[in-house]
């Protein structure tokens, strides 16, 4: 498959792309609520003529695009959906029209490249061996993940998927740019929740109350000792506390302080002993002060595994179509993805493609009110997940 025909079919949607991540990230919505996001998806499918749509976890779908001797093997691309709870300080024309709905992770763009994947592909069927197998997916941003949710409803079965591609943007790595690492790239990620109950009281008489903000800052310290001398140094390993509600005041004392954190690695035999151990750590050190806690741990994605053979073949045809000057290697992301579940059950690549634009100052991280992308990367990624998929078509 000539690249040069490819990038030109990309080229052609330029506006057409445009638009369309526009009206994405002008109605964001949460996950597993993307039901505008799912019909406006397909209602842009069945332009282009496609009509092998089929709907799974309910506001996800799968999509089938056949080319001659349809059997032979099926690669799988992925775009997820939905958007995050956060305000949009973007002063743009495309701003969320959602109050406090944003598309702070890029899902608006992934979705976009991989309409622009579909177009291309579709125009391409009859001159490729194989099927290209689209997961449209919700729910990325929140557990269960909308993956393992698609998984369990056969998503990569009937036909069965060698091969699966997933694209996330990076604001770290300039447009035109693209990333790639084989092995072990992000983290698993599970979410803390902790309720650590006292005897609340004048904070003038500590003596006759049970602390537990003082109880809380020992137990943090506490667990903090799991990563510095209990983790294995080699293993990388997170754990972070986010919110901390403790509702007394300069001379109250409060009954409870509640808690919410993260807990990352990339071992799944220390990811199972930590969970132990910080149960273990913040029961005995709230006891020994006679405070109790109600501590749960739930349990999230698994760390992400990208196929070495899958990966190289990939990284080479993004060299193929990109320029090698254009493709980087990435270090691990101790950030967590539910595109996880697919590595753990298929050969799969999970790759970055660039948005920044310094000069443009666009330079925002994702997650953040104010990220934003270089719209060039839309016809970047378009085109480079359909010229992947149909390289590893014809392994």
């Amino acid at each position: 498959m000539n690249p040069q025909n490819i990038k030109y079919l990309a080229q052609q949607q330029t506006t057409k792309l445009q638009e369309i991540r526009r009206h994405l990230h002008s109605n964001p919505e949460l996950s597993f609520k993307e039901f505008e996001t799912a019909a406006f998806v397909k209602h842009q499918l069945e332009q282009i003529g496609i009509s092998k749509i089929k709907s799974m976890a309910t506001t996800g779908f799968e999509v089938l695009i056949e080319g001659k001797n349809p059997g032979k093997r099926t690669i799988a691309l992925r775009g997820d959906m939905d958007a995050l709870p956060i305000v949009e300080a973007n002063e743009v024309a495309y701003k969320s029209k959602n109050p406090g709905v944003m598309h702070a992770c890029g899902h608006d763009v992934h979705t976009t490249c991989l309409l622009g994947a579909a177009n291309i592909l579709h125009q391409l069927r009859h001159e490729f061996e194989g099927t290209i197998k689209l997961i449209f997916q919700p729910g990325e941003e929140k557990l269960p993940g909308g993956a393992s949710l698609m998984i369990k409803e056969g998503v990569l079965t009937n036909p069965f998927v060698n091969g699966i591609i997933g694209q996330h943007v990076m604001p770290l790595i300039s447009v035109g740019k693209v990333g790639f690492r084989s092995g072990l790239y992000m983290a698993s990620t599970d979410e803390l929740y902790m309720t650590i109950t006292g005897k609340g009281g004048h904070g003038a008489m500590p003596n006759l109350c049970i602390d537990p903000v003082a109880v809380m800052a020992q137990i943090i310290t506490g667990l903090q000792q799991l990563v510095s001398r209990q983790a294995n140094p080699i293993v990388p390993t997170v754990l972070s506390w986010g919110k901390v509600i403790a509702n007394g005041a300069t001379n109250v004392i409060p009954n409870e302080v509640y808690l919410e954190g993260t807990f990352r690695t990339l071992d799944e035999t220390w990811r199972e002993t930590a969970h132990e151990k910080m149960m273990l750590t913040a029961t005995q050190i709230a006891a020994a002060f006679g405070a109790t806690i109600n501590f749960e741990i739930r349990k999230g994605y698994p760390f992400l595994r990208n196929e070495p053979i899958l990966t190289a073949r990939a990284k080479a045809s993004a060299e193929e179509y990109l320029g090698k000057e254009n493709v980087v290697d990435l270090d691990i992301w101790m950030a967590a993805e539910d595109f996880s579940y697919y590595s753990q059950q298929a050969p799969a690549c999970f790759y970055r493609l660039g948005t920044r634009n310094e000069a443009k100052g666009i330079i925002s991280g994702v997650h953040t009110a104010t990220f934003d992308i270089d719209e060039e990367a839309l016809v970047i990624g378009a085109g480079l997940m359909a010229f992947m998929a149909l390289r590893e078509l014809e392994v």
